[in-house]
């Protein structure tokens, strides 16, 4: 269930002073972030409640049920924690959620790309996911350290279209460049992820190995092998501007709210309808399904707009 009247805002932020009290929650080094100021890119707004209710209940439900998410999700053995608590949390609201490993685990099941280079492991990722995805038009890119609210997700992705190239996310810049930051998680619509793999194939414009391209981040070399093929990076943003993809754990973005904003804390730690949260510990995402997804005051009446169901035979919370 979601609502932009702040359901689900407030389970994270109960989420997060769980977290502060049960000191569960570490010290985790914030990644840079260029200011507002220096992004040229554009903005994808997630719609208003305004904008959703002019829309009829039919094409409420029908968007409801045809927005699908496959979840890509990025692991390796020596991070087994992370990866069960993924594995047992956020990851079950994906509609498929598949697990490429660097190398081979008896642990848990993954897909094994059997490369220990994080570029080459991440295309070899994409591609599966493109090639295996079925009728699922939107694909999400995280990492073992990223919780994710896959139901804001698609609630920012609601009115927009799959066949169009979106490339979603915290966007940051690098010189000329603007990329999506990869702990913060990445989205990219069907569009997108096949002009992608189409480009995998030019060994000029994007290469697999060796040259200048090589020597970047890959979420630098996704965002210039994307920009070979017209799709750009766009941020993620509510209907108020904040953005939804956090950089920061929910104890960071409090602990930060407390000192800058004392009188209106919630207000200015976080979008109600926040996507993820990075550089989570497995404690601390389970502290997080337990805010999100479970804790709820007594008496609450649930009228919400929009309902987004679980895959069949699902387990989530």
């Amino acid at each position: 269930m979601l609502s932009e009247g702040g359901s689900f805002m407030k389970g994270v932020v109960m989420g997060g002073l769980f977290c502060l009290v049960l000191s569960l929650l570490g010290s985790f080094s914030p990644g840079t972030k260029s200011s507002t100021e220096d992004h040229h890119h554009h903005h994808v707004k997630a719609p208003s409640k305004d904008e959703l209710n002019h829309l009829s209940n039919s094409e409420v439900q029908a968007s409801s049920k045809q927005i699908q998410v496959y979840c890509v999700i990025m692991v390796q053995p020596k991070i087994l924690p992370f990866w069960a608590a993924a594995l047992d949390t956020w990851s079950k609201h994906c509609d498929e959620a598949v697990f490429y490993t660097s190398e081979s685990s008896k642990a848990l099941d993954a897909v094994d790309l059997n490369e220990k280079d994080e570029w080459a492991r991440l295309r070899k990722a994409l591609k599966h996911a493109y090639e295996n995805a079925g009728d699922l038009r939107w694909f999400f890119v995280a990492q073992a350290t990223t919780f994710a609210i896959i139901e804001n997700l698609k609630y920012l992705v609601l009115t927009k279209d799959p066949s169009e190239p979106f490339y979603l996310g915290n966007v940051m810049k690098s010189g000329e460049l603007e990329y999506v930051a990869y702990d913060s998680g990445i989205v990219l619509s069907y569009e997108a992820l096949k002009r992608l793999v189409h480009v995998f194939q030019d060994e000029e414009q994007c290469p697999e190995r060796g040259r200048a391209l090589w020597k970047l981040s890959e979420e630098k070399q996704l965002a210039v092998c994307l920009k070979y093929k017209g799709v750009f990076a766009e941020n993620g943003e509510d209907a108020h501007g904040k953005g939804l993809f956090n950089s920061k754990t929910v104890y960071n973005l409090i602990s930060d709210s407390m000192k800058e904003n004392p009188n209106n804390v919630v207000e200015g730690c976080c979008s109600d309808v926040a996507v993820t949260f990075s550089g989570m510990s497995p404690n601390q995402m389970q502290v997080m399904m337990f805010g999100v997804y479970r804790l709820r005051p007594y008496g609450h009446d649930f009228h919400d707009a929009l309902a987004f169901y679980p895959p069949e035979g699902s387990d989530n919370d």
